[in-house]
């Protein structure tokens, strides 16, 4: 059976006329509630560790496996995109948004992204499932009672939904989750991102800079392990992958990470009640590598607004708001629809 499809429309305002300046206006300008985070360290199998943050209900804490009063409610796991963190636009508004309404919500940071460098060469990428698991198993553990949900925007959707098609059944600890924006074919995406004036100049300069100086960083922590001439003269997000992103983690260049870490293929596969939520204007990825009812499982609720730009979705008149994205979810979460 074919995935359920939605092409109802996000109400952006009639000012922010497309995808860039929604994305933009979104990113940076648009109004959201703030949340805050109890952080926990947690160390990995292979001697690096990963931050969480915690927001829950009542007092700001860790939560603790013989808190019963936790235990048996709705919880949410957030995976942020590239480059992101708690404190991105997107993942403040929906911390805030479901905590208010009693879930306990954690963000796992990918490494690096916490503020602290991580310790091993490697770091994040597109594709790592296996990291996706490892952190869904770490904050279950913490609240094995609860309902656990899971949501990831951009880069943190596309390892997600990934993640739910490989393990098929065996992802069914999870209610219910939803993939926002994620860029599911990332050869389209990386080189959509490489063409265009905004797209490079603004968007890829962004992300380059900050991956770029992390590396750097790291090598020289770790001598003689990097390509640093490439890593250094990377201008986009083809020639940093192909430089630092595959070689670091397992792939043989840029093109073998792209197409093996994509979700696209795998979508097939989800079992869990999932939302996969795209705006067709998203500057990231065009509308035409959008998938359709056929390429996933009717376990899957496409839905395609036409507007709404990249993971922030603003809408509201005369000061847009970032109200509209947690709404949607928590939505799905509650009824499916």
């Amino acid at each position: 059976m074919p995935a359920r499809f939605d092409a109802s429309n996000c109400p952006v305002p009639a000012w922010l006329p497309e995808g860039h300046s929604q994305t933009i206006y979104g990113a940076r300008l648009a109004i959201h509630h703030r949340a805050s985070f109890t952080r926990e360290r947690v160390e990995t199998p292979d001697g690096d560790f990963i931050d969480l943050d915690w927001a829950v209900p009542g007092p700001s804490r860790i939560p603790d496996p013989a808190c019963t009063a936790l235990g048996q409610g709705p919880a949410l796991a957030l995976f942020h995109g590239l480059e992101g963190s708690s404190l991105s636009p997107y993942a403040q508004s929906i911390a805030h948004h479901f905590r208010a309404r009693g879930w306990t919500v954690v963000i796992p940071h990918f490494r690096g992204c916490s503020g602290t460098p991580n310790r091993l060469p490697r770091a994040y990428h597109s594709g790592d499932s296996d990291e996706i698991a490892f952190m869904l198993d770490t904050v279950r553990a913490r609240l094995p009672q609860a309902r656990w949900h899971a949501a990831g925007i951009s880069l943190g959707g596309n390892a997600l939904a990934k993640y739910l098609g490989e393990r098929g059944t065996a992802a069914s600890g999870l209610t219910a989750a939803a993939a926002v924006s994620a860029p599911l074919d990332l050869t389209a995406g990386g080189h959509t991102l490489g063409r265009g004036f905004v797209n490079r100049q603004v968007y890829t300069r962004m992300f380059v800079r900050t991956l770029r100086a992390k590396v750097l960083d790291k090598a020289r922590r770790f001598p003689g392990v990097f390509d640093v001439v490439g890593v250094a003269n990377a201008q986009d997000l083809y020639e940093f992958d192909d430089a630092y992103t595959a070689p670091q983690h397992g792939f043989a260049n840029v093109a073998d990470y792209w197409s093996r870490a994509s979700a696209l293929p795998w979508l097939r596969g989800i079992t869990v009640p999932t939302l996969v939520l795209n705006a067709r204007n998203d500057p990231f990825l065009p509308a035409r590598f959008l998938p359709g009812p056929w390429d996933a499982s009717d376990a899957v609720l496409l839905h395609q607004p036409a507007h709404g730009g990249h993971a922030v979705f603003p809408c509201g008149h005369v000061r847009p708001h970032l109200h509209w994205l947690p709404r949607r979810l928590e939505r799905f979460f509650l009824d499916g629809s």
